[in-house]
This record gives C-alpha cells, sequence and structure tokens, in this order.
C-alpha cells in the first residue's frame, strides 16, 4: 500500500498536536476556574462560634490549632477534646502545654488518637471515636485552608453527624492577594490539587455499597483502615478499652 505524501502526513501530525495542546488549554482552563473557586470556598471567619458540639476535633498540624482547641474546651463548648494525628508517646501535657490550663479540665476531657497519618487517616480515626462514644456532633479545628478537604473527608465518612467548621487563620498563608505570595500561592494549589483527588476517590467509593462506613461504626469492624480503641489515650494514661 502506498503511503500518503508527505503533506498529507504533516497536516494530520499538526491535526493531532492541535488536538492535544487544545485539550490541554481547556483542562488547564478548568483547573484555573477550579483553583478560583476553591480559594473563594476557604473560609474567612468562624461561621458558629458559640455554637456547642457533643466534641471538639483538632487535627494536627499548627501549634495554633492545639491552643484554639484547648480554648474552646476550657470556655465548655464541648465536653471532650480529641486530637486527631497524635505521634506515638507525645504525652497530652506536653501536647497542651499544661501549664496554661486547668489540670482538671486537661486530665478528664483530652483523648488522643494515635494512628492517622493524613486527613483521611484524621476522619477515619475521628469516625470511629465519635461512634463508639455516640456523639452527633463536633467541632472540627483545622487550618482556614486545609479546611474544605477535612470537611469533603470527615462528611463522607460521618454522614450523619453535625459537624462545625471552625477555622484557624495561619499569619504565613495569605488567602487575600494570594498571587502576590508564591509560598501561599503553591501551599493552595496543593491543597486545591488534594482535594479533587479526595472528590474523585469518595466519588467511586460512593459507588460501592454501603462505601466504607459500615466498619467504621464498630472498632472491631472490617476495614483495615479502621483504628483498634488501643490507639487511642487518654490525658490521664488509661486506655478506653481498660
Amino acid at each position: 500500500m502506498n503511503k500518503p505524501p508527505l503533506s498529507v502526513q504533516h497536516r494530520r501530525r499538526f491535526r493531532r498536536f492541535r488536538f492535544l495542546l487544545s485539550a490541554l488549554i481547556f483542562c488547564g482552563l478548568i483547573w484555573a476556574a477550579g483553583f478560583v473557586w476553591y480559594v473563594d470556598y476557604i473560609p474567612k471567619s468562624v461561621d458558629s462560634p458559640t455554637q456547642k458540639t457533643d466534641a471538639i476535633v483538632v487535627l494536627t498540624g499548627g501549634s495554633e490549632r492545639l491552643s484554639e482547641g484547648r480554648r474552646l474546651l476550657v470556655r465548655g463548648l464541648a465536653d471532650k477534646l480529641f486530637i486527631s494525628g497524635v505521634y506515638r508517646g507525645v504525652e497530652v501535657d506536653e501536647l497542651l502545654s499544661v501549664g496554661k490550663s486547668d489540670p482538671r479540665l486537661i486530665s478528664c476531657c483530652v483523648v488522643l488518637g494515635h494512628v492517622a497519618e493524613n486527613t483521611r487517616g484524621n476522619a477515619i480515626e475521628t469516625a470511629v471515636w465519635m461512634y463508639e462514644e455516640d456523639y452527633q456532633s463536633l467541632r472540627i479545628v483545622t487550618a482556614n485552608y486545609h479546611m474544605p478537604r477535612s470537611l469533603l473527608e470527615f462528611k463522607s465518612l460521618m454522614p450523619d453527624v453535625e459537624i462545625v467548621a471552625h477555622p484557624v487563620f495561619p499569619d504565613n498563608v495569605k488567602i487575600e492577594n494570594w498571587w502576590r505570595f508564591p509560598g501561599s500561592t503553591a501551599l493552595i494549589a496543593s491543597e486545591y490539587n488534594k482535594y479533587v483527588f479526595a472528590s474523585l476517590r469518595n466519588t467511586l467509593l460512593n459507588w460501592l455499597p454501603n462505601g466504607d462506613r459500615r466498619a467504621l461504626r464498630s472498632p472491631g469492624g472490617t476495614s483495615g483502615d479502621a483504628p483498634d480503641l488501643d490507639d487511642y489515650s487518654a490525658s490521664n494514661g488509661v486506655r478506653k478499652g481498660g
């Protein structure tokens, strides 16, 4: 079979290149539009600063989160403070600077989770604890730029739990005029990419029968991701299971 003339081959290659370039530009525009939406979605304030919940949940990752969680507990906005993603061996008094708070409040009302290594893990760890305690509401404390993905993961695993967002606002992350600060831009863009990935993953999981929520209702469930009760510790060193 005779090959088409070179001019025809060049035109075909050009059309393929133009199609790929158009597809890349289209995807880039979609990503950029989503990024602008995400920046606008990042909370700028605390919507319900005085609403009481069954628990306060702090996601580790910044000292301002822990300080805010402790302050909320002292104000009586919940009966328990759950800190998710704590390294094993870290004590509560070290974590919360117990000298700045009422030791009696710290000793009775703080629980540490030692399993989570990422936001998905935070949600799994918290869900197991929440269902074990039979709690119906929580206030989640994390950085403002991290809040959209945190809410996505928590609501996916705990659709029947009322979740109140309580963002903290790190001074080194500039949400307003983000384009003037390369570090903030890179951080928000990375968080947006993780949000998109988590959304796609959760959508796929929701197509499965019952998703992955049933195992989370029991610490002895079949989910390999769900932590055991021994992975939690109370502030006085007593395990929940013992």
